[in-house]
């Protein structure tokens, strides 16, 4: 497999393919991370909400902890200094792992300081339990405020990111402050499949469209975390060593509708993702 990487600022590698676990149980998740590793991944996404860690963590003592990246996230309703701290090292012992390769703010939480929050992401990047700071779901403007406030670069920032829903303002910002984009739900949870354009080039180039909007994305300089429980659609998601042609990569292009499938405007704040109490 030869696909790109992005030198974060600890001078990491981080591979432009990478798994993604949310929403697998656990023997989906078993199946999907050992398939991927077999297959060349060397890439794993989970998070403290997944509530997969414990199961990652077994399939990975099978392997060789430092070939994998690996990323996890702590809840918006955990992100005051102490409960950071604790979030953190809950995920590692689950994960059996001493260190995390990224660990990010898995949602912005209005309720509780950045700085704070921040504060305590340094703290565990100075006693080495994590080696890349980043965000998730930030906005520019939230993510403007983060580089502001801490001395730690903010590396990474995870979003939804497909072609019905392309945040130009957004990703310019990212790329303008060296900000690896990082597509969470990359095919737009299968709905991107129907698109015309999608299902066109997919006959076209003799791939499924899952690979066609995989592609695209990397074309645009972005991390895909495509998610599947079926090892024969881990292994295909993989099979990126390809191009676009200019003017088909173009019509990708021209698909946004500004159209989220899970980013959306507002939020249900009391949903156990945020905990967010009155």
């Amino acid at each position: 497999m030869s696909l790109p990487s992005h030198t974060l600022p600890s001078g990491d590698d981080l591979p432009a393919l990478g798994l993604g676990t949310y929403g697998l149980d656990d023997d989906e998740t078993e199946t999907s991370v050992r398939a991927a590793l077999d297959a060349g991944y060397t890439h794993v996404d989970t998070a403290e909400g997944y509530r997969n860690e414990a199961v990652i963590g077994d399939v990975l003592a099978d392997y060789d902890r430092d070939d994998v990246f690996l990323t996890s996230k702590v809840l918006a309703k955990n992100l005051n200094y102490e409960n950071v701290i604790r979030s953190c090292e809950a995920s590692l012992e689950r994960l059996g792992t001493d260190y995390l390769d990224l660990y990010l703010i898995h949602w912005p939480n209005p309720a509780v300081s950045l700085r704070e929050t921040l504060d305590a992401m340094a703290r565990l990047h100075e006693r080495g339990l994590v080696r890349n700071v980043g965000v998730s779901n930030f906005s520019a403007y939230q993510l403007s405020c983060a580089h502001h406030i801490t001395d730690v670069p903010i590396a990474v920032n995870q979003i939804e990111f497909h072609p019905w829903f392309q945040r130009p303002d957004l990703v310019d910002y990212c790329h303008e402050s060296d900000t690896v984009i990082e597509a969470s739900s990359p095919l737009a949870r299968a709905e991107v499949f129907d698109d015309e354009v999608v299902r066109d080039l997919a006959e076209t180039y003799d791939k499924s469209p899952a690979q066609v909007v995989l592609r695209w994305a990397l074309d645009r300089d972005a991390v895909v975390l495509p998610r599947s429980a079926t090892p024969e659609h881990v292994r295909a998601n993989a099979d990126l060593d390809w191009s676009l042609d200019d003017t088909d990569r173009r019509r990708l292009d021209e698909r946004d509708r500004d159209e989220p499938v899970y980013d959306t405007p507002t939020r249900d704040w009391t949903r156990e993702t945020y905990g967010i109490e009155r």
